[in-house]
């Protein structure tokens, strides 16, 4: 999907910015940690602009009614919030290629003037910094370390999780007393960070309530965020590869919302075709749309309705064609 800059237009790759997250020059770290000490004499650099999110949200993010708008209400009513009981937590929820990386660093992008580059925007992926199971216990030691730290400097801070379907279960532990409703744990006061979590548990459940919709000549748009709750939540409880297995984060509620994203229908990957198109420069040509259409895989196989993949390989494909 395309990306955007403040005010709802076109910018660069997401994927050149992402691998600017862990820059920070030391300087800037230490002068805003005594401005920023325990999130109460600053909002270091959080600036959101809600205007500018829910236009990239609505031209770009195809097919996510509900996504949207649950996001955009969450972040709306916390940040306007002075004095919040506990932090903003989100799960994300869906299929390959239906949008939860792309929100994920549309957030990063309007609430921090610093985006993607903000030393107080935080992305941990298992592969990269959890990559070995037998290492769990240093890891923990180390997430604690780092999520204290960082909160330390930063009340205001984003804290992304990647991939938690790909998490051994038991690391998400020691975020639990972050996660709460308690004033300050372990000396920090933590209320005002935002935590998001993204897997792709929960995808086949809410792709068969969304297929159940259609066979039933249901409106895309009918499907309600009660409907997807449980399915997601059960999704999440069974599944023993995820990092929310057996987890207290889960029994004791700590989650503010399951954000569940739809599959991808053939007019929705058509949209995110036009808007790389569009990113790139190019006018719409209805060969290299049909091309890409064509070329991708559609289930389940009687009715040819989802994308396997949603729009994540929409950009390769397009640079085949051309």
């Amino acid at each position: 999907m395309a990306a955007a800059t403040r005010g709802c237009q076109p910018w660069g790759s997401l994927l050149l910015a992402l691998l600017g997250l862990v820059s920070a020059a030391a300087f800037a770290w230490d002068l805003t940690s005594l401005r920023c000490n325990f999130g109460t004499f600053c909002e270091c650099d959080f600036r959101p602009d809600f205007q500018g999110l829910e236009c990239d949200l609505a031209q770009h993010l195809a097919g996510q009614h509900l996504a949207r708008a649950l996001v955009v209400k969450a972040l709306k009513a916390f940040a306007q919030d002075p004095a919040p009981t506990k932090p903003l937590v989100l799960s994300l929820h869906g299929w390959t290629g239906t949008g939860k990386s792309y929100v994920s660093s549309l957030l990063a992008h309007y609430l921090f003037r610093g985006g993607l580059r903000s030393p107080h925007v935080h992305h941990y992926s298992p592969v990269i910094h959890f990559p070995h199971p037998s290492n769990m216990e240093r890891y923990k030691k180390d997430l604690k370390s780092w999520v204290q730290g960082n909160l330390t400097v930063c009340g205001r801070s984003l804290f992304l999780f990647d991939e938690m379907d790909k998490l051994a279960p038991g690391l998400m532990e020691v975020l639990r007393p972050f996660l709460g409703s308690s004033s300050v744990v372990f000396g920090t006061n933590y209320r005002k960070a935002i935590f998001i979590f993204i897997s792709n548990t929960g995808g086949e459940q809410i792709n068969q309530v969304a297929l159940e919709a259609w066979r039933l000549h249901r409106d895309r748009e009918e499907i309600r965020l009660q409907e997807l709750e449980p399915v997601i939540s059960r999704a999440v409880l069974d599944n023993p590869h995820h990092g929310f297995w057996r987890s207290g984060i889960m029994e004791e509620h700590l989650l503010d919302a399951l954000v569940p994203f739809l599959p991808l229908q053939r007019h929705h990957v058509r949209h995110c075709v036009l808007n790389e198109l569009a990113q790139l420069g190019l006018e719409q040509r209805d060969d290299v749309i049909q091309a890409v259409l064509d070329s991708t895989i559609f289930f389940p196989e009687d009715e040819q309705l989802f994308s396997s993949n949603g729009c994540k390989t929409v950009a390769s494909r397009i640079a085949l064609f051309l």
